[in-house]
């Protein structure tokens, strides 16, 4: 009895150390679990419902070339912070597709102007546009 509790002990032991030293090879191919988009966000700090940059900031949602810190917050910026969909938006996107800020911005960006009709690189798609250089 006591080999077959330690052998099996033993197995699972070796196959959770393979799964986990493996999850990013088959982790995306699992299904979302429900409610898995808000269990690790953090909540907003301030009282009126709406973000600060300084909330964004803690969010992840700025970098050295979106420096919300030198640009909106040192500078004394008294607006409420990012727009409220594209935050969400741009969080959704970092926590799945696994992106760092910019790249999420980027992504997000690309969806936006796809959505609006306009060519990844800035251009219209309207097979009437006529541009003259």
């Amino acid at each position: 009895m006591y080999y077959l509790v330690s052998g099996l002990t033993f197995i699972v032991l070796v196959l959770g150390t393979a799964l986990y030293l493996t999850r990013n090879a088959w982790l995306h191919l699992l299904p979302d679990l429900p409610g898995s988009s808000y269990l690790y966000s953090r909540l907003p700090n301030s009282g009126n419902g709406r973000g600060s940059f300084s909330d964004d900031i803690e969010a992840g949602l700025s970098s050295s070339t979106f420096d919300l810190g030198a640009n909106n917050l040192d500078a004394g910026d008294s607006r409420a912070g990012l727009d409220d969909a594209a935050r969400s938006e741009i969080l959704r996107i970092m926590k799945r597709r696994r992106l760092r800020f910019d790249e999420a911005r980027r992504v997000y960006m690309e969806q936006r102007f796809s959505a609006n009709g306009i060519a990844p690189d800035g251009r219209p798609r309207d097979p009437k546009f006529v541009s003259f250089s």
